[in-house]
């Protein structure tokens, strides 16, 4: 059945503050939605059945059995697929009158300025601090608006940072809630876990966010971020102030690295594959494992000499011998990896390898 586009977005035009003329800029709005997961897959979802004209997905993942209860645009017979390309396919399916391409590699700060030139509006839909921060960098020096998300546990977090203002200045942007990228170790979604639905709230308030911008309706979030808590409904808006000038900006671009582990290859040399590890595990009495996995619950698949939620790791409270050898265990590798390189610097003699892509693939 053919449909047209009046027919499609006829409850949209029908509000007075929209109309065809407000339905007819959002045709022409460009949206880059970076990381397709529990918050991009809602946002994408929603900004092209609202009528959003270009939208470009990233993301470098695949799709895994854990993504579903979040992630409910992806089904079981996707996973192992490119999320970036099956969500594409899904967005086709809805919206015929929505332009839609899709990216596998990873948006790191070589490439970062090349990547979101073309568009209106960045969505930061990350799961890493460090992508946060490049994007956020990235979108001041090209001043971009950035559509803001986040999450830990019950929480979630919303803020438009970047955003021309109508005396052509720039709203408060990431850094002048949180100046600086947190050197503690801060464990994301898939160690410390968080409520399904929640994802999906914050992902749409996200997509919210860029139908008032573009249209023009309401009151984006401005100098402020959102805070909202799931388990009593409760909403909190930090004011935020601008205290950091774009040259500054420009200048901590040039010098960080926002690099992220698991966005990088992993040395190899210090990674050791399950099949190795259990022939390990039965023939080596020296070996010492430490788990780092934040969920309590979780059962692992051999014993643990020592359990270190990775929210409580305290590099300077870790005593390693040099008479044994260790693994470390996490869900899916990356933190595990990101412990292994912290405690190879404090013991370089040490053996000390994490278990490759964790125990959910042991």
């Amino acid at each position: 059945m053919k449909i047209t586009f009046e027919q499609l977005y006829n409850r949209q035009i029908k509000l007075s503050e929209i109309g065809e003329k407000g339905q007819n800029k959002l045709a022409k709005a460009k949206v880059i939605v970076v990381g397709c997961g529990g918050l991009g897959s809602a946002a994408a979802v929603y900004l092209a059945a609202s009528g959003i004209g270009f939208i470009h997905l990233v993301d470098y993942d695949i799709v895994d059995a854990s993504n579903l209860p979040r992630q409910v645009f992806y089904r079981t017979e996707d996973i192992g697929r490119s999320k970036a390309e099956v969500l594409k396919d899904h967005i086709l399916a809805i919206s015929p009158f929505v332009k839609v391409s899709f990216g596998k590699n990873a948006i790191v700060k070589s490439n970062v300025l090349t990547e979101i030139q073309p568009y209106d509006f960045i969505l930061d839909c990350t799961d890493s601090l460090p992508s946060k921060y490049l994007l956020n960098d990235a979108c001041v020096i090209q001043n971009k608006p950035m559509i803001y998300g986040s999450l830990y546990k019950y929480d979630g977090y919303v803020a438009s940072f970047n955003v021309t203002t109508h005396n052509d200045t720039q709203s408060s942007n990431l850094r002048d809630a949180f100046p600086e990228i947190s050197k503690e170790a801060i464990p994301n979604c898939s160690e410390v876990g968080t409520l399904n639905i929640i994802v999906g709230v914050i992902g749409m308030l996200q997509a919210n966010e860029v139908l008032k911008i573009v249209m023009n309706v309401g009151n984006p979030l401005l100098d402020q971020l959102l805070i909202y808590n799931s388990l009593d409904n409760s909403q909190y808006k930090m004011i935020l102030k601008r205290s950091i000038s774009k040259k500054q900006v420009e200048q901590i671009f040039e010098k960080e690295s926002y690099s992220d582990v698991a966005c990088v290859l992993q040395d190899e040399r210090l990674l050791i594959s399950s099949k190795e590890l259990k022939k390990e595990l039965s023939k080596h009495k020296n070996l010492k494992i430490i788990s780092v996995v934040e969920d309590s619950d979780i059962c692992l698949p051999f014993k643990s000499d020592d359990n270190i939620p990775f929210s409580k790791f305290n590099i300077e409270k870790v005593q390693l011998s040099p008479n044994n050898e260790y693994v470390i265990v996490c869900n899916r590798g990356v933190t595990s990896y990101t412990v292994t390189l912290l405690l190879k610097e404090k013991y370089p003699n040490v053996k000390i390898l994490s278990l490759k892509n964790g125990i959910t693939n042991y």
